[in-house]
């Protein structure tokens, strides 16, 4: 029979928050190549996020350098200031939600809820290799429908820029303060409350 029991040693649940903690959103890519194997264990994490009703509405176009053609067109989906360093990542994609359910027709009003799992997915097995991604409101839809056939019923949600993090030393002066910036989040007693909004027991 096979086991399907999760290792909950302690040393193993730090290492996966150790593992969230580090994920990053860099403005300064190298030129490392990012294999087709990587791209397929990448997005193996990802299709395995979970979904309402198992709908997986998600879908992505993604371009790498050497698709010259293709990596131009996503790159002109983004804004450009995104466009100043994000051309410089190996992989860009852009991702979209399927706007109604295949089951009944009806909308699906999860279905960028479930797209961002699919992409906390991604992030968390690019980081588990040493490879980051950053997430891109900053989008032109207009270009990105004119650039490709987007079917009537999926909706242009965001862009990725994905690759290795630049040594340090290397990034441009103009990108440094974003890159050494520090990183900070919110204490649990301000997002996570009982019963009363706002007062929280941590």
């Amino acid at each position: 029979m096979e086991n399907h029991t999760i290792d909950t040693s302690q040393d193993l649940v730090q290492l996966q928050l150790d593992l969230i903690k580090k994920r990053k959103s860099p403005v300064a890519f190298s030129e490392q190549e990012v294999t087709k194997d990587q791209l397929n264990q990448i997005f193996e994490a990802t299709r395995w996020a979970a979904s309402c009703f198992n709908e997986q509405p998600w879908r992505f176009i993604i371009a790498t350098k050497d698709q010259k053609d293709l990596y131009s067109r996503v790159l002109n989906g983004l804004n450009p200031h995104n466009q100043n360093w994000a051309q410089n990542a190996p992989v860009l994609m852009l991702t979209f939600a399927k706007k109604t359910f295949e089951m009944n027709g009806k909308p699906n009003m999860h279905s960028w809820h479930d797209l961002g799992l699919a992409v906390g997915n991604m992030s968390a097995q690019a980081t588990a290799m040493g490879l980051y991604l950053h997430q891109m409101a900053g989008i032109v839809r207009d270009n990105i429908q004119n650039d490709f056939d987007i079917p009537d019923d999926y909706e242009i949600v965001s862009g990725i820029a994905l690759g290795y993090k630049m040594d340090l030393e290397n990034v441009p002066e103009e990108l440094k303060a974003r890159e050494t910036k520090e990183r900070t989040r919110k204490s649990l007693s301000e997002i996570v409350f009982d019963q009363d909004w706002g007062k929280s027991s941590f």
